[in-house]
């Protein structure tokens, strides 16, 4: 049964299950979070696919920029969204014909909504809101994967 994850140990699985990180929203400007963020990841041994229609054509952490998350073609663990709350209702399809889906979506520090995180937690996928990926490793001291 999906949650919505906020209790540490439940954020210590994610981080230490996942290795496979799709990152919707990642940037290629080294002062954004959207940038910092995924690779701080990759420096920890999580494979980075980033998707972001604006720089298609480019790759960052080895991997080439998606427009979308359908682009992707294979399994990911995670979802990392780097997306203001209200541009989410557009990327839930999306989310959700992922095939396999992934096991949890984690919403970025500052990005929370509710309808969104519901509907995942319906449809089997785990849901972290308003929590940064890079924040929490660190945190918990994780060691790299």
């Amino acid at each position: 049964m999906a949650l919505e994850l906020e209790r540490e140990a439940q954020i210590r699985e994610v981080l230490s299950s996942a290795r496979t990180v799709a990152v919707l929203g990642a940037h290629v400007e080294p002062g954004k979070p959207a940038f910092y963020v995924p690779d701080y990841l990759a420096s920890q041994g999580y494979r980075i696919l980033p998707v972001n229609p604006g720089f298609v054509g480019r790759s960052q952490w080895g991997e080439p920029f998606r427009a979308s998350l359908a682009e992707i073609g294979e399994p990911v663990d995670l979802v990392d969204v780097f997306r203001r709350a209200e541009h989410l209702p557009g990327h839930l399809d999306d989310i959700l014909a992922l095939d396999p889906r992934p096991r949890t979506v984690w919403l970025q520090l500052g990005i929370r909504h509710p309808a969104v995180a519901a509907r995942l937690v319906e449809a089997g996928i785990d849901v972290v809101q308003d929590l940064c990926t890079m924040a929490e490793h660190r945190a918990l001291g994780l060691p790299a994967v």
